[in-house]
């Protein structure tokens, strides 16, 4: 079987080296300055000079970009018709109804579609401890590619339907966006009132509130370290998903729409590149002239 992965950014670079231990793997980016981590001794990786010949030189083929813009931008009407006899998993978060817009079309042109969003963010994607959420008309199909996506994932389980899978990613971020904004208040409180924030993260480590997320996280607010894992705007998009999603079932989403408006804030001030717990740096305490840090700071 030979595979294909378009999309090099935060998480596809790192599927895609997992996946060029043990597959055949073809790779393409728009900019080439992605490509050297996969071209390191071990990789199977050869880049693509387009997405139409990725496609060609591959029967599996992995989509991880930003939006549903981006995969519009790659996916056009001209090259659909190329995929037929070939399969595309799909582990972008985008709506319900974009993603079954692409099985329709796929299916339409004679390949098949499988949606497969991911439950992790940079580390576990570097760990290949990933989760995918497996959604596909026909489970038999979500079946036939667990071979293929082991070097990716700690479990991948099936969730039903095409859009199954990205309405389980919906419910499975809003705890996780509502927990990180959570965490950085507390810590901004924690700081507010003049505690030690390494004693703050030892309380916590020892509770039983403890994971290795907010572990993780803990050690980033007292490193200030900002680089991303996983982004703001990556966070705030997800708000926006979210949201859509639970006005079309009837649900309240009130905390994830306040995180929306807190990742917005960031965004504004300059950060939607910066890791997701840098949401930190944007909720003031008193005597602040601004709330949010340009400069990577947090005001502890």
């Amino acid at each position: 079987m030979r595979l294909g992965f378009l999309g090099l950014g935060t998480m596809g670079t790192p599927m895609a080296l997992n996946l060029s231990h043990h597959f055949p793997l073809t790779v393409w980016n728009r900019s080439p300055s992605k490509y050297p981590p996969l071209l390191q001794p071990g990789s199977t990786a050869k880049p693509a000079a387009t997405p139409l010949q990725l496609i060609h030189q591959s029967d599996l083929i992995f989509l991880m970009l930003f939006n549903e813009q981006a995969i519009l931008s790659i996916l056009t009407p001209d090259l659909i018709p190329h995929l037929r006899n070939k399969t595309l998993v799909n582990t972008s978060s985008v709506s319900v109804p974009f993603s079954q817009h692409l099985n329709t079309s796929i299916t339409t042109a004679g390949g098949t579609f499988i949606e497969m969003p991911v439950s992790g963010s940079k580390i576990p994607a570097q760990q290949g401890r990933l989760v995918g959420m497996l959604a596909a008309n026909n489970p038999s199909l979500a079946d036939s590619i667990r071979t293929y996506i082991q070097p990716m994932t700690s479990a991948a389980i099936y969730c039903g339907p095409v859009g199954s899978g990205l309405k389980m990613k919906y419910a499975v971020n809003t705890f996780l966006i509502t927990v990180t904004v959570g965490l950085a208040e507390a810590a901004n409180l924690a700081s507010a009132q003049g505690l030690d924030l390494d004693a703050f993260g030892q309380v916590l480590e020892a509770g039983p509130m403890a994971s290795a997320y907010s572990k993780l996280k803990v050690d980033k607010i007292l490193r200030e370290d900002w680089s991303a894992q996983a982004t703001i705007k990556d966070c705030y998009n997800s708000t926006q998903l979210i949201t859509a999603a639970a006005e079309g079932a009837g649900a309240e989403t009130l905390l994830t729409q306040l995180c929306g408006s807190l990742y917005k804030r960031a965004i504004e001030s300059g950060l939607a590149d910066e890791d997701m717990i840098s949401v930190v740096k944007c909720l003031p305490k008193r005597g602040d002239e601004e709330c949010c840090d340009k400069k990577g700071g947090f005001q502890g």
